[in-house]
This record gives C-alpha cells, sequence and structure tokens, in this order.
C-alpha cells in the first residue's frame, strides 16, 4: 500500500469509468481500499428499510466510491499530475504539481 497523491477536499476529475469526464470534491477516502467518495459522481441507488430516522424507507440516491487510479487532480481547470518533494527549510514533504511545479495546499 503506497501513500496517497490525493486529499480530502480535492477538486478531482474521474479519467476513467461510467462516470468519466465529472468533477467534483473528495468528501472521504478509504485508505485501506484505496476508494474515495467525490461529491456527485458515481451515483448509486440505496435500498433503505423503514426506520426511525426514515418512516418510508424506499430507494436513495447517493455517491458509490471510486478507485483513486480512476480520478485526477485538478488545477486551474486543468487535470495535472501530484508529485512529492521535501521542503529545504522546513523539511516536511509538500505535493507540488507536476505541470507548474507549484506548491499544493
Amino acid at each position: 500500500m503506497s501513500k496517497l497523491k490525493l486529499k480530502k477536499g480535492d477538486t478531482v476529475k474521474v479519467i476513467s469509468g461510467e462516470s468519466r469526464g465529472q468533477e467534483g470534491k473528495i468528501v472521504s477516502i478509504d485508505t485501506k481500499s484505496e476508494r474515495a467518495i467525490v461529491e456527485g459522481v458515481n451515483m448509486i441507488s440505496k435500498h433503505t428499510k423503514p426506520s426511525a430516522k426514515n418512516a418510508n424507507g424506499g430507494i436513495v440516491k447517493q455517491e458509490g466510491t471510486i478507485h483513486i487510479s480512476n480520478l485526477m487532480f485538478v488545477e486551474g481547470g486543468k487535470t495535472v499530475r501530484i508529485g512529492r518533494v521535501v521542503n529545504a527549510t522546513t523539511n516536511k514533504i509538500e505535493r507540488i504539481s507536476k505541470k507548474t511545479k507549484a506548491v499544493i495546499k
């Protein structure tokens, strides 16, 4: 299992699969299975039983997970690859755009 370059809150674009071309923010990441939930992307229908929260039950639309390898970071409207480099002054690892060499916050 390698270190993931994407983080919660990053804007990403789906580059492969059924939701190809859609963009959204990462809501959560499961590091063990290397899958992420992206806002408004890969919508699935979940059947729910009636409960105290939802008296009627029924079919609920929600986001499904997407593998990290099918996502690409978006910077300034364009997709870019992400690299990691050690900052010389603080000795901390920072994420950088491989295209512009700018630090990603």
